[in-house]
């Protein structure tokens, strides 16, 4: 039964992100907001909603280790698979602006997390704990990323709301948009709560904990609409929106996501330990290195296919740890 409700929530879960993303990026259009501004937030939050939903249940449940769970291994998920795989079908081609701040502000939403993980060190706890001030001061982080990310954008052209969307198809109707979000913020919540209940008992049929739960089925089932967005896009000749995906998707995770979460309830590190934590920064700054050396500002598919094969690894032991 918990493998059922493990995938209706994930439909649900699915569906939902869709249908917010559509509903709120109609309205965001009729509001005369420019295409980029709506990418980099309307569709970035669409991509993290089922980790949030997840991580947020989680932590109303007190799951916390699979809310931690939940977002390192997405991110991790994110880097090492989606990018990896991406250029493993078409290489990708950075621009350097993404290079330069971009991929440090990814580098940095790991390192921050990193450091809270290992907290205890410093202030002498007995465990490592995500808490509600922690959680306060990622959200800090989030506001100045989505304001960098406004005032970068601010000089772009602002769609006209009264122009058709896409090839020849009309604008979403005001009722419908909102009927859309109503719907998918359902959806998340139903989802998110089945989604949680059926991997906490597939966690406890196995005998393992919440938190490589978290890490590894529940990680790839959020990362599912990035992996099938970029994988089409680079079938499609356009990988570099892969970049979009994993950079804005992990921001998201670890200071919107987490931040949330932490500030619902405090979230104990459990079994998420420095292993996983070093495998996500060391993801993010190997990405950051892979762009800007062999060949320069690409992601070749031999990169492609090393960091692809270091989630092969990661995951190996996990298991490996578990028996």
């Amino acid at each position: 039964m918990s493998v059922i409700w493990l995938i209706i929530g994930l439909i649900l879960i699915l569906v939902g992100a869709n249908m917010l993303t559509d509903g709120a990026s109609a309205v965001a259009k009729r509001w005369g907001v420019s295409d980029l501004v709506v990418g980099l937030t309307v569709v970035a939050f669409g991509t993290s909603a089922p980790e949030l939903a997840i991580s947020v249940v989680s932590a109303i449940n007190g799951n916390a280790g699979l809310a931690i769970g939940n977002v390192v291994g997405s991110n991790i998920f994110n880097v090492l698979v989606i990018i990896g795989v991406t250029a493993l079908c078409s290489p990708i081609r950075i621009d350097r602006s993404i290079m330069t701040t971009d991929i440090p502000m990814v580098i940095l939403s790991a390192l921050a997390l990193l450091a809270i993980g290992n907290s205890s060190l410093l202030d002498g706890t007995a465990a490592p704990v995500v808490g509600r001030v922690d959680g306060i001061l990622l959200l800090l982080f989030f506001a100045i990323f989505l304001r960098r990310t406004f005032a970068s954008a601010k000089d772009g052209p602002a769609d006209d709301p009264a122009a058709t969307d896409g090839a020849g198809k009309k604008p979403m109707p005001l009722w419908k948009s909102l009927v859309w979000i109503a719907g998918g913020l359902a959806g998340l919540v139903y989802g998110g709560d089945r989604f949680v209940a059926g991997a906490s008992g597939i966690a406890s049929a196995l005998g393992v904990s919440d938190a490589v739960i978290g890490l590894t089925i529940v990680a790839a089932g959020t990362s599912l609409p990035e992996l099938a967005t970029s994988v089409t896009a680079a079938l499609k000749g356009k990988p570099g929106i892969a970049l979009g995906n994993v950079i804005g998707s992990n921001i998201f995770n670890i200071f919107l996501v987490l931040g949330c979460s932490a500030v619902i309830r405090p979230l104990p590190f459990g079994s998420i330990g420095n292993l996983d934590l070093l495998t996500l920064t060391g993801a993010c700054v190997l990405f950051w290195l892979f762009g800007w050396f062999f060949k320069k500002r690409t992601i070749t598919r031999v990169e492609g296919g090393v960091l692809a094969a270091c989630y092969v690894a990661y995951v190996a032991w996990l298991v490996a740890a578990q028996i």
